[in-house]
């Protein structure tokens, strides 16, 4: 789980990379760091225009180049707010946002320029103020325009690892503490998708939620028997508002098509379609929901919430009330300890990130159901310990065969076997431009490095020169032989170690190879599965 395949990293246009190979970009240590350090930072924000979320490792600097567009085209956008069927709210907001992220990518950029005049001092100041009003700035849009820009947010309130500490705080807001919609029109939603006055549905039900996200909102209730549950009620009219930013986003993305290096577009846009759209149906998310719940039932490392019945719908989901700390919340402070001398808090650290690793794993390797939205908010540290895996409405289904075939990927990747990995890859449907081998064998060894290293017990993690010299590495290759095609699959799986690297490279646990990883392997190994 290497950090080295971050969107940080991707190539430019193939107009522009022939100029600009020669760039360095150095790792961001955040706003204490020297001046000299923006550079997969603003490579972060370039990303952050493809789409939604996965795509973003495959982005080229989408922010200049929507503008120039704009500048070069007003009749492109006329034809593009045409295409929008006339919905003048959507165009604008589309335009609102693009705007506001040429914006922040702008003021870097600016940055950049101005620092040659400054000092150290003063431009280290200067980059620490822009830092926290674009952090602003960013969760402001967010928050007010929801759906696809939360879920980019989200994903990247995971990454302390590229992010300064002020943009974590920041976007860790999106992860559970969006704006709220009245409880009245939570009320109407209630009564109408579970048939009933809401006092004959709950005993009690609080009027504030205790989580509200891009699509539905969470409040505590208890139910006639007693239970303690949680209410999500999906957002009104979020349907349509989904939709339409797919519409707009994929017509952006294949608009900008001549401008950006050779990608797998499609598959990505299909796949984040597909997910998206199934995050809308609360009736299929209550049936991933109990099949992990139930996969997990009477383990003591990892758990998850159990859907109530005759309180689901499509557009609420009722499931057990599950009380613990956010993740991230429990991990600072086992960091603090750390930091002061305590000798506990090192492997209780390791230990809530090896139950997590172990936790998705078998998801992917044993069940072939998994959640695909690993951010801080949707997992939680319970008092005894065990971590619980929150909103299912983000997962993807593996069919035997393909768990069999990742299985072999992860073993082979263990074994330090990466020219078989690079053929396993090829088969799952990886393919470059040439269809040279040597590509996906790089690709291979950022993926699986650090947990081949768990299997000797000595986890190395990467220093900021080391993370600059693999993105550099990967770059080169990725720019001289571009991956082409992806397998459907693998967008989702690929969000969610992207997302697990994130808390891994932060905290840099050891993990106990033996107690989390290889019993999985071994289980799945043994499993019909594996065949």
């Amino acid at each position: 789980m290497s950090t080295s395949s971050s969107p940080a990293f991707s190539s430019r246009s193939s107009r522009r990379s022939e100029s600009r190979r020669g760039r360095s970009y150095e790792p961001f240590a955040g706003a204490d760091s020297t001046p000299g350090t923006l550079g997969p930072f603003l490579a972060v924000f370039d990303a952050l225009l493809v789409a939604v979320e996965e795509t973003a490792w495959n982005a080229r600097n989408l922010g200049e180049l929507a503008s120039q567009a704009y500048l070069r085209s007003i009749g492109d956008w006329q034809r593009t707010r045409q295409d929008l069927g006339g919905r003048s709210g959507q165009f604008s907001r589309f335009t609102r946002t693009g705007l506001t992220l040429a914006r922040i990518t702008g003021s870097y950029r600016l940055h950049r320029v101005k620092r040659a005049f400054l000092s150290k001092a003063r431009a280290r100041a200067e980059l620490a103020a822009l830092h926290a009003e674009n952090a602003r700035l960013f969760y402001a849009m967010s928050a007010e325009h929801g759906g696809a820009f939360v879920k980019v947010g989200q994903l990247l309130s995971a990454r302390a690892d590229l992010l300064p500490d002020v943009w974590v705080r920041e976007l860790a807001k999106l992860q559970d503490a969006l704006p709220g919609v009245s409880f009245r029109e939570v009320q109407g939603i209630l009564e109408s998708e579970l048939g009933a006055p809401l006092e004959a549905l709950f005993a009690s039900i609080e009027r504030e939620p205790v989580a509200a996200a891009s699509i539905g909102q969470v409040h505590r209730a208890v139910t006639h028997d007693g239970q303690e549950v949680a209410v999500k009620v999906q957002r009104p009219n979020i349907g349509s508002a989904v939709r339409g930013d797919l519409q707009m986003l994929e017509m952006f993305v294949r608009a900008l098509g001549r401008e950006i290096a050779t990608v797998d577009a499609e598959t990505c846009i299909a796949a984040i379609r597909s997910a998206v759209l199934r995050e809308l149906d609360y009736c299929a998310e209550a049936e991933t929901t109990r099949a992990v719940s139930c996969f997990f039932d009477g383990d003591a490392r990892v758990t998850a919430p159990m859907p109530v019945d005759g309180l689901c719908s499509e557009r609420v989901l009722t499931t057990t009330f599950m009380r613990g700390q956010k993740i991230s919340v429990v991990l600072d402070a086992w960091q603090e300890r750390r930091i002061a001398g305590d000798a506990f808090a090192g492997p209780m650290s390791s230990a809530i990130l090896g139950r997590l690793l172990e936790g998705y794993l078998r998801q992917v390797l044993e069940l072939g159901t998994f959640q695909a939205d690993p951010h801080p908010g949707n997992l939680l540290v319970l008092e005894d310990d065990r971590v619980c895996i929150l909103d299912f409405g983000c997962a993807e289904r593996l069919t035997p065969e393909l768990r069999r075939r990742y299985l072999d990927v992860l073993r082979f990747g263990i074994a330090g076997d990466t020219e078989r990995v690079s053929a396993l890859l090829g088969e799952l449907g990886f393919e470059t431009a040439s269809g040279r081998p040597e590509t996906l064998r790089q690709f291979a060894d950022a993926l699986l490095g650090e947990l081949r290293q768990m299997a000797t017990g000595s986890v190395s993690w990467p220093s900021g020169d080391e993370l600059s010299e693999r993105a550099q590495a990967l770059l080169k290759a990725y720019r001289d032989d571009p991956v082409v095609r992806l397998p459907a699959e693998f967008v989702m799986i690929g969000r969610l170690f992207l997302a697990l690297s994130g808390l891994f490279s932060r905290y840099q646990p050891q993990i106990d190879f033996v107690r989390h990883v290889l019993p999985v392997l071994q289980t799945a190994l043994t499993s019909p599965a594996a065949g």
